[in-house]
């Protein structure tokens, strides 16, 4: 049996961009994609604790130390500038490795968007 479960998730950052014309996606300082184990164009759940809005979409690579999180394309319609969100990505694995797994989870400043220290 192989079951899906948490891998990565960037705890409370800020939306500093939303770019409406745009194909689609999420533009995520590179610093934290590295923090969190994420990839360029891997999805990603984003949820908007300002709204209660849940997304999927996928990672772009964002400006290295720049705190970047630009909502793409039509998730820009469901953020504001300023808004925090959470950004998760899941795995699948067989159930027993799935026990022993520990997913990568990083708290970066909510308001700047940089790793604490």
């Amino acid at each position: 049996m192989e079951i899906g479960i948490l891998k990565s998730k960037i705890h409370r950052v800020s939306v500093t961009e939303a770019q409406l014309n745009y194909i689609g996606s999420v533009t995520i300082d590179e610093n934290l994609m590295e923090a969190a184990n994420l990839i360029e164009n891997e999805q990603v759940h984003v949820l908007n604790y300002n709204n209660g809005e849940r997304f999927i979409t996928y990672v772009i690579k964002g400006e290295r130390d720049s705190g970047v999180i630009c909502l793409n394309g039509p998730a820009a319609l469901k953020v504001s500038i300023g808004d925090q969100v959470i950004i998760l990505s899941y795995a699948t694995m067989d159930f027993e490795s799935a026990r022993k797994f520990k997913p990568t989870v990083v708290f970066p400043d909510p308001i700047t968007n940089k790793l604490k220290n």
